[in-house]
């Protein structure tokens, strides 16, 4: 006869071990191991810069891209908050940067320094008094360059490339701009100096469409301001509008000034 000790021990103990166990092995089925999560080291991770935690690739680079928007080549700037005084530091790649209606005071010769990138700066509607000569001397591939609507006396060194200058709406004065600022500037086809305080017409480029010296304090023109004086052949073909409103100046009394162009400048003639 079976030993009832022997009969308990395996119609029940072991079927219920073996349940048990079976249990057991299920629920540890259905709790996997945690797995270990390394979290990357943003200060030496390769791909940091675009990481939440990222430091700038240059010093000052992303709180400019924080208070402004940076897209690919374009920097943009406008009416920022809290103020902005001074030209933010610039991604290196920058092409086209637009601050305008801020309260920057002055451009300095470090502003654009290690920016060869740049072809446009609008920078309207600040509060820029004075611009040190070598600001924009770097810049050999600049072609818009646009200071209107702030507080300039005086204008500094233009690089050569320059298509289109507006200095419209600043305080401009004759003995504040180079005799050959704009003479040499052999690409420069827009001109806008109007609301100055201009007394004589700059000399221009050969190369102008179009120039606007409205509003100025400008009172006589010259034979050789637009034409050739002494050369009644020439025709200055590039030109294309002339304006010399709100000046005091009757543009009737030189008739002699106008005959190289193929539309006489708006103006008061009467």
């Amino acid at each position: 006869m079976i030993d009832l000790r022997t009969l308990f021990f395996t119609i029940i103990l072991v079927p219920w071990m073996l349940s048990s166990a079976a249990r057991n092995g299920y629920m540890e089925a259905r709790k996997p191991k945690k797995e270990v999560v390394t979290i990357p080291d943003y200060d030496t991770a390769g791909d940091s810069d675009t990481s939440p935690a990222a430091a700038p690739k240059a010093e000052g680079e992303l709180p400019t891209c924080l208070l402004c928007v940076c897209l690919t080549g374009s920097v943009y700037c406008e009416e920022v908050s809290p103020e902005m005084t001074a030209v933010p530091p610039l991604p290196k790649e920058t092409a086209y940067l637009y601050a305008r209606y801020n309260k920057i005071t002055k451009i300095t010769n470090k502003d654009f320094a290690d920016i060869a990138t740049l072809r446009r700066i609008d920078l309207t509607g600040n509060l820029i008094s004075e611009i040190e000569d070598g600001a924009f001397s770097k810049l050999a591939l600049l072609e818009e360059l646009n200071l209107s609507e702030n507080k300039l006396a005086k204008l500094p060194m233009l690089p050569a490339k320059l298509i289109s200058f507006n200095a419209n709406y600043n305080q401009l004065k004759t003995k504040g701009i180079k005799s050959t600022a704009f003479k040499k500037l052999t690409k420069m086809a827009y001109l806008y100096l109007g609301n100055n305080e201009l007394e004589a017409i700059p000399q221009l480029p050969e190369s102008l469409h179009i120039v606007h010296l409205y509003n100025n304090k400008i009172t006589t023109v010259s034979d050789e301001t637009f034409c050739q004086g002494n050369n009644t052949q020439y025709i200055r073909a590039n030109m294309e509008e002339v304006r010399l409103d709100g000046n005091p100046l009757m543009l009737a009394k030189h008739p002699n000034s106008f005959v190289c162009l193929r539309a006489l400048p708006i103006g008061p003639y009467h």
